[in-house]
Protein backbone atom coordinates (compact mmCIF):
# COMPACT_ATOMS: atom_id res chain seq x y z
CA UNK A 1 0.00 0.00 0.00
CA UNK A 2 2.75 2.33 0.49
CA UNK A 3 3.08 3.50 -2.61
CA UNK A 4 -0.86 3.10 -3.74
CA UNK A 5 -2.62 6.69 -4.87
CA UNK A 6 -6.21 7.02 -4.77
CA UNK A 7 -8.25 10.23 -6.07
CA UNK A 8 -11.79 9.54 -4.92
CA UNK A 9 -13.85 12.48 -6.51
CA UNK A 10 -11.43 15.32 -6.13
CA UNK A 11 -12.79 18.36 -7.65
CA UNK A 12 -10.56 21.38 -8.30
CA UNK A 13 -12.51 25.04 -8.25
CA UNK A 14 -10.56 28.24 -9.38
CA UNK A 15 -12.83 30.85 -8.81
CA UNK A 16 -16.07 29.58 -11.28
CA UNK A 17 -13.80 27.52 -13.61
CA UNK A 18 -14.29 23.64 -12.44
CA UNK A 19 -10.29 22.58 -13.99
CA UNK A 20 -11.12 18.85 -12.54
CA UNK A 21 -14.39 17.96 -12.16
CA UNK A 22 -15.25 14.57 -10.08
CA UNK A 23 -12.47 12.45 -10.51
CA UNK A 24 -11.84 8.88 -9.12
CA UNK A 25 -9.26 6.75 -10.04
CA UNK A 26 -6.78 4.34 -7.90
CA UNK A 27 -3.34 3.88 -9.11
CA UNK A 28 -1.24 0.87 -7.86
CA UNK A 29 1.80 0.69 -5.76
CA UNK A 30 4.88 0.35 -8.18
CA UNK A 31 2.79 1.33 -11.59
CA UNK A 32 4.13 3.15 -14.37
CA UNK A 33 0.53 5.65 -14.49
CA UNK A 34 0.05 8.45 -16.99
CA UNK A 35 -2.73 11.02 -16.85
CA UNK A 36 -2.68 11.85 -21.18
CA UNK A 37 -4.56 14.70 -22.62
CA UNK A 38 -4.53 18.32 -24.47
CA UNK A 39 -3.76 21.56 -22.53
CA UNK A 40 -5.89 22.62 -20.18
CA UNK A 41 -7.66 19.42 -19.11
CA UNK A 42 -6.87 19.42 -15.93
CA UNK A 43 -3.89 16.74 -15.26
CA UNK A 44 -1.31 19.30 -13.86
CA UNK A 45 -4.01 20.30 -11.69
CA UNK A 46 -4.40 16.73 -10.68
CA UNK A 47 -0.45 16.39 -10.12
CA UNK A 48 -0.88 19.58 -7.81
CA UNK A 49 -3.30 18.02 -5.45
CA UNK A 50 -1.35 14.35 -5.10
CA UNK A 51 1.68 16.31 -4.23
CA UNK A 52 -0.21 18.96 -1.90
CA UNK A 53 0.12 22.21 -4.00
CA UNK A 54 -3.51 22.70 -4.38
CA UNK A 55 -6.38 21.93 -2.16
CA UNK A 56 -9.21 19.91 -3.93
CA UNK A 57 -12.49 21.63 -3.32
CA UNK A 58 -13.87 18.30 -3.09
CA UNK A 59 -13.36 14.36 -2.49
CA UNK A 60 -10.06 13.21 -1.02
CA UNK A 61 -6.80 12.00 -1.62
CA UNK A 62 -5.00 9.25 -0.37
CA UNK A 63 -1.43 8.10 -0.67
CA UNK A 64 -0.63 4.80 1.03
CA UNK A 65 -4.16 4.36 2.65
CA UNK A 66 -4.09 7.73 4.71
CA UNK A 67 -5.91 11.08 3.51
CA UNK A 68 -3.23 13.42 3.04
CA UNK A 69 -5.51 16.59 2.90
CA UNK A 70 -4.04 18.23 6.05
CA UNK A 71 -0.45 17.02 4.78
CA UNK A 72 1.68 19.57 4.12
CA UNK A 73 4.30 18.91 0.57
CA UNK A 74 7.12 18.69 2.45
CA UNK A 75 5.73 15.72 4.78
CA UNK A 76 4.13 13.85 2.10
CA UNK A 77 5.91 10.76 0.47
CA UNK A 78 5.96 12.28 -3.17
CA UNK A 79 8.47 13.90 -4.70
CA UNK A 80 7.57 16.91 -8.44
CA UNK A 81 9.54 16.76 -11.35
CA UNK A 82 8.51 20.10 -13.68
CA UNK A 83 10.09 20.28 -16.69
CA UNK A 84 12.18 23.06 -15.79
CA UNK A 85 14.70 20.66 -14.01
CA UNK A 86 15.74 23.23 -11.34
CA UNK A 87 19.51 21.90 -11.00
CA UNK A 88 21.74 24.12 -9.07
CA UNK A 89 24.45 25.07 -11.87
CA UNK A 90 26.95 25.90 -9.34
CA UNK A 91 27.05 22.50 -7.25
CA UNK A 92 28.61 19.80 -9.26
CA UNK A 93 26.24 16.70 -10.17
CA UNK A 94 27.07 14.80 -6.65
CA UNK A 95 25.76 17.61 -4.79
CA UNK A 96 23.10 18.38 -6.50
CA UNK A 97 21.67 15.01 -6.48
CA UNK A 98 22.41 14.46 -2.49
CA UNK A 99 20.50 18.39 -1.45
CA UNK A 100 17.73 16.90 0.11
CA UNK A 101 19.65 14.56 2.02
CA UNK A 102 21.46 17.58 3.29
CA UNK A 103 18.92 19.39 3.95
CA UNK A 104 17.48 16.01 6.32
CA UNK A 105 20.98 16.46 8.40
CA UNK A 106 22.55 13.03 6.35
CA UNK A 107 26.43 13.53 6.91
CA UNK A 108 28.84 13.96 3.84
CA UNK A 109 30.26 11.27 3.20
CA UNK A 110 26.99 9.36 3.14
CA UNK A 111 25.34 11.98 0.95
CA UNK A 112 28.12 11.65 -1.44
CA UNK A 113 27.86 7.24 -1.09
CA UNK A 114 24.35 7.51 -1.82
CA UNK A 115 24.58 9.93 -5.01
CA UNK A 116 27.46 7.66 -6.41
CA UNK A 117 24.89 4.60 -5.82
CA UNK A 118 22.17 6.61 -7.59
CA UNK A 119 24.35 7.79 -10.40
CA UNK A 120 25.09 4.38 -11.32
CA UNK A 121 21.44 3.76 -10.91
CA UNK A 122 20.48 6.03 -13.77
CA UNK A 123 23.25 5.39 -15.82
CA UNK A 124 26.37 7.87 -15.41
CA UNK A 125 28.59 6.97 -13.39
CA UNK A 126 31.65 8.82 -12.57
CA UNK A 127 29.54 11.80 -13.48
CA UNK A 128 29.68 13.17 -9.53
CA UNK A 129 32.27 15.90 -9.83
CA UNK A 130 31.09 16.79 -13.49
CA UNK A 131 29.11 20.56 -13.70
CA UNK A 132 25.30 20.75 -14.16
CA UNK A 133 27.01 23.00 -17.15
CA UNK A 134 28.78 19.95 -18.93
CA UNK A 135 26.06 17.59 -19.14
CA UNK A 136 23.67 16.81 -22.01
CA UNK A 137 19.63 17.19 -22.05
CA UNK A 138 18.98 13.34 -21.33
CA UNK A 139 21.95 13.60 -18.73
CA UNK A 140 20.58 16.52 -16.72
CA UNK A 141 17.49 14.72 -16.82
CA UNK A 142 18.93 11.57 -15.09
CA UNK A 143 20.33 13.70 -12.61
CA UNK A 144 16.99 15.30 -11.56
CA UNK A 145 15.69 11.83 -10.97
CA UNK A 146 18.24 10.72 -9.21
CA UNK A 147 18.31 13.75 -6.73
CA UNK A 148 14.00 12.93 -6.39
CA UNK A 149 15.46 9.06 -6.10
CA UNK A 150 17.56 10.18 -2.76
CA UNK A 151 14.89 11.11 -0.51
CA UNK A 152 13.54 7.62 -1.00
CA UNK A 153 9.70 8.99 -2.40
CA UNK A 154 7.41 6.06 -2.39
CA UNK A 155 5.35 8.42 -5.59
CA UNK A 156 7.61 10.02 -7.97
CA UNK A 157 5.18 12.52 -9.79
CA UNK A 158 6.74 13.80 -13.59
CA UNK A 159 5.11 17.06 -15.32
CA UNK A 160 5.78 16.88 -18.84
CA UNK A 161 9.80 16.39 -18.31
CA UNK A 162 10.63 15.54 -21.08
CA UNK A 163 8.72 18.04 -23.77
CA UNK A 164 12.06 20.18 -23.80
CA UNK A 165 13.85 17.60 -25.39
CA UNK A 166 14.62 16.84 -29.05
CA UNK A 167 12.88 13.77 -30.56
CA UNK A 168 15.69 10.88 -30.80
CA UNK A 169 16.87 12.01 -27.02
CA UNK A 170 13.07 12.02 -25.98
CA UNK A 171 12.33 8.72 -27.55
CA UNK A 172 15.69 7.31 -25.67
CA UNK A 173 14.50 8.73 -22.53
CA UNK A 174 10.94 7.48 -22.44
CA UNK A 175 13.03 3.73 -22.59
CA UNK A 176 15.51 5.38 -19.55
CA UNK A 177 12.75 6.50 -17.52
CA UNK A 178 10.57 3.02 -17.71
CA UNK A 179 14.21 1.17 -16.57
CA UNK A 180 14.59 3.06 -13.67
CA UNK A 181 11.06 2.93 -12.56
CA UNK A 182 11.20 -0.89 -12.49
CA UNK A 183 14.16 -1.04 -11.23
CA UNK A 184 13.09 0.97 -7.97
CA UNK A 185 9.63 -0.31 -7.92
CA UNK A 186 8.72 3.66 -7.40
CA UNK A 187 5.22 4.69 -8.08
CA UNK A 188 5.23 7.13 -11.24
CA UNK A 189 2.61 9.42 -11.90
CA UNK A 190 3.20 10.63 -15.21
CA UNK A 191 1.64 14.09 -16.82
CA UNK A 192 1.81 14.30 -20.82
CA UNK A 193 -0.04 15.61 -23.85
CA UNK A 194 1.87 13.19 -25.91
CA UNK A 195 0.25 10.11 -26.87
CA UNK A 196 3.49 8.15 -28.12
CA UNK A 197 5.13 8.76 -24.45
CA UNK A 198 1.88 7.17 -22.56
CA UNK A 199 1.33 4.42 -24.64
CA UNK A 200 4.91 3.06 -24.70
CA UNK A 201 5.94 4.07 -21.14
CA UNK A 202 2.76 3.27 -18.82
CA UNK A 203 1.02 -0.20 -17.55
CA UNK A 204 -2.52 2.36 -17.39
CA UNK A 205 -2.92 5.38 -18.83
CA UNK A 206 -6.31 7.66 -18.16
CA UNK A 207 -7.29 10.12 -21.07
CA UNK A 208 -8.58 13.18 -19.59
CA UNK A 209 -10.84 15.90 -21.53
CA UNK A 210 -12.47 19.36 -19.65
CA UNK A 211 -11.18 18.43 -16.34
CA UNK A 212 -12.78 14.96 -16.30
CA UNK A 213 -11.71 11.62 -17.28
CA UNK A 214 -12.04 9.88 -20.79
CA UNK A 215 -10.92 6.09 -19.83
CA UNK A 216 -8.20 4.41 -17.59
CA UNK A 217 -7.38 1.20 -19.39
CA UNK A 218 -3.67 -0.57 -20.37
CA UNK A 219 -2.36 1.27 -23.17
CA UNK A 220 -3.42 -1.03 -25.58
CA UNK A 221 -7.08 -0.85 -24.82
CA UNK A 222 -6.95 2.71 -25.19
CA UNK A 223 -5.70 2.89 -28.67
CA UNK A 224 -7.39 -0.67 -29.95
CA UNK A 225 -10.96 0.25 -27.79
CA UNK A 226 -11.37 3.61 -26.91
CA UNK A 227 -14.10 4.47 -24.66
CA UNK A 228 -15.34 7.09 -27.05
CA UNK A 229 -15.37 9.78 -29.76
CA UNK A 230 -12.59 11.71 -28.13
CA UNK A 231 -10.19 9.01 -26.99
CA UNK A 232 -10.25 7.72 -30.14
CA UNK A 233 -9.79 11.25 -32.07
CA UNK A 234 -7.10 12.07 -29.15
CA UNK A 235 -5.23 9.28 -29.33
CA UNK A 236 -4.00 8.15 -32.80
CA UNK A 237 -5.12 8.82 -36.00
CA UNK A 238 -8.42 8.26 -37.73
CA UNK A 239 -11.05 8.39 -40.88
CA UNK A 240 -14.15 9.55 -39.36
CA UNK A 241 -17.90 9.54 -40.97
CA UNK A 242 -20.57 11.45 -39.70
CA UNK A 243 -23.79 9.08 -40.14
CA UNK A 244 -26.63 7.76 -38.04
CA UNK A 245 -27.02 4.19 -36.87
CA UNK A 246 -29.58 2.82 -39.46
CA UNK A 247 -30.18 -1.07 -37.28
CA UNK A 248 -28.05 -2.93 -34.66
CA UNK A 249 -27.62 -6.24 -33.60
CA UNK A 250 -26.03 -7.26 -30.44
CA UNK A 251 -22.13 -5.75 -30.91
CA UNK A 252 -22.75 -4.97 -34.66
CA UNK A 253 -24.59 -2.10 -36.90
CA UNK A 254 -25.41 -0.61 -39.92
CA UNK A 255 -24.45 2.98 -40.14
CA UNK A 256 -25.73 5.13 -42.89
CA UNK A 257 -23.21 8.08 -44.10
CA UNK A 258 -23.26 10.42 -46.52
CA UNK A 259 -20.52 7.42 -48.16
CA UNK A 260 -22.92 4.70 -47.93
CA UNK A 261 -23.88 2.20 -45.53
CA UNK A 262 -21.18 0.54 -43.84
CA UNK A 263 -21.10 -2.89 -41.03
CA UNK A 264 -19.64 -1.93 -38.03
CA UNK A 265 -18.60 -2.60 -34.97
CA UNK A 266 -20.77 -0.68 -31.61
CA UNK A 267 -18.36 1.02 -29.37
CA UNK A 268 -19.66 1.22 -25.42
CA UNK A 269 -22.63 3.08 -23.58
CA UNK A 270 -24.35 3.72 -27.16
CA UNK A 271 -28.32 4.32 -27.05
CA UNK A 272 -31.00 5.68 -29.54
CA UNK A 273 -30.20 9.40 -28.00
CA UNK A 274 -26.13 9.33 -28.58
CA UNK A 275 -24.92 11.01 -30.95
CA UNK A 276 -22.35 8.99 -32.42
CA UNK A 277 -19.48 8.79 -35.36
CA UNK A 278 -18.08 6.34 -37.16
CA UNK A 279 -14.25 5.30 -36.53
CA UNK A 280 -11.73 3.68 -38.69
CA UNK A 281 -7.32 3.96 -38.17
CA UNK A 282 -5.71 4.44 -41.13
CA UNK A 283 -4.05 1.32 -41.05
CA UNK A 284 -6.92 -0.52 -40.60
CA UNK A 285 -7.80 0.32 -43.89
CA UNK A 286 -6.50 -0.37 -47.92
CA UNK A 287 -6.82 0.50 -51.63
CA UNK A 288 -8.90 -2.09 -53.72
CA UNK A 289 -9.22 -1.28 -57.85
CA UNK A 290 -12.03 -3.76 -57.04
CA UNK A 291 -13.29 -4.57 -53.71
CA UNK A 292 -15.38 -7.82 -53.38
CA UNK A 293 -19.02 -7.63 -53.16
CA UNK A 294 -20.31 -6.42 -49.60
CA UNK A 295 -17.05 -5.43 -48.67
CA UNK A 296 -17.04 -2.16 -46.48
CA UNK A 297 -15.96 0.25 -49.31
CA UNK A 298 -15.58 3.75 -51.39
CA UNK A 299 -14.68 5.08 -54.78
CA UNK A 300 -11.79 7.19 -53.89
CA UNK A 301 -9.08 9.48 -55.61
CA UNK A 302 -5.29 9.34 -54.57
CA UNK A 303 -4.74 12.77 -53.89
CA UNK A 304 -1.75 12.62 -52.19
CA UNK A 305 1.39 10.00 -50.84
CA UNK A 306 3.56 10.99 -47.95
CA UNK A 307 6.43 8.99 -47.47
CA UNK A 308 6.91 8.64 -43.63
CA UNK A 309 9.67 6.28 -43.61
CA UNK A 310 8.55 2.66 -42.27
CA UNK A 311 5.17 3.83 -43.41
CA UNK A 312 2.84 5.25 -45.78
CA UNK A 313 0.30 7.93 -45.89
CA UNK A 314 -2.05 7.65 -48.65
CA UNK A 315 -4.30 10.87 -48.69
CA UNK A 316 -7.52 9.99 -50.53
CA UNK A 317 -10.91 12.11 -51.37
CA UNK A 318 -14.08 10.68 -51.62
CA UNK A 319 -16.72 12.53 -54.45
CA UNK A 320 -18.25 14.95 -51.54
CA UNK A 321 -14.78 15.94 -51.17
CA UNK A 322 -14.46 14.09 -47.90
CA UNK A 323 -10.46 13.42 -46.80
CA UNK A 324 -9.67 9.86 -46.24
CA UNK A 325 -5.81 8.53 -44.98
CA UNK A 326 -5.05 5.05 -45.89
CA UNK A 327 -1.26 3.91 -44.34
CA UNK A 328 0.73 1.13 -45.82
CA UNK A 329 3.65 -0.73 -44.13
CA UNK A 330 7.20 0.54 -46.26
CA UNK A 331 7.70 -3.28 -46.28
CA UNK A 332 9.02 -3.30 -49.85
CA UNK A 333 5.64 -4.91 -50.63
CA UNK A 334 3.89 -2.15 -50.24
CA UNK A 335 2.17 -1.06 -53.70
CA UNK A 336 2.19 2.97 -53.94
CA UNK A 337 -0.86 4.34 -56.31
CA UNK A 338 -0.17 7.51 -58.62
CA UNK A 339 -1.09 10.57 -57.83
CA UNK A 340 -5.17 10.69 -59.62
CA UNK A 341 -5.94 7.33 -59.19
CA UNK A 342 -9.19 6.42 -58.78
CA UNK A 343 -9.85 3.25 -56.82
CA UNK A 344 -11.52 2.07 -53.38
CA UNK A 345 -10.95 2.22 -49.86
CA UNK A 346 -11.85 -0.49 -48.00
CA UNK A 347 -12.17 -1.67 -44.06
CA UNK A 348 -13.35 -4.66 -42.26
CA UNK A 349 -16.53 -4.24 -39.79
CA UNK A 350 -14.12 -5.20 -36.78
CA UNK A 351 -12.23 -2.29 -37.69
CA UNK A 352 -15.10 -0.22 -38.06
CA UNK A 353 -16.25 1.06 -34.69
CA UNK A 354 -19.35 3.52 -33.89
CA UNK A 355 -18.01 5.11 -30.95
CA UNK A 356 -20.14 8.18 -29.03
CA UNK A 357 -18.97 11.89 -30.58
CA UNK A 358 -18.83 13.25 -26.97
CA UNK A 359 -16.42 13.76 -24.72
CA UNK A 360 -16.65 15.38 -20.90
CA UNK A 361 -18.39 11.78 -19.42
CA UNK A 362 -17.24 9.70 -17.13
CA UNK A 363 -15.58 6.77 -19.40
CA UNK A 364 -14.98 3.19 -18.66
CA UNK A 365 -11.95 2.00 -16.06
CA UNK A 366 -9.73 -1.57 -16.38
Amino acid sequence: MKGSVELDGVSADFGNFRAVDKVTVSIKPGEFFSFLGPSGCGKTTILRMISGFVTPSEGSVRIGGQDVRNIRPNKRPTVLIFQNLALFPLMPVWENIAFGLEVRGVGKAARRAKAEELLKLVDLPGAADKAITQLSGGQKQRVAIARALAVEPAVMLLDEPLSALDLKLRQHMRAELRAIQKRTNVTFIYITHDQGEALAMSDRVAVMSQGRLQQVAVPQDIYNRPANGFVASFVGENNIFAGTIESRSGGSALFKTGSGTFKASLGPGINGATPVKLYVRPEQTRLLEAPPQGTNSIPVTVADVAFEGNFINIHVENGEGHHFTVETRNDGTARVPLRGSTMSMAFDPEHAIVLADESGIQGRSA
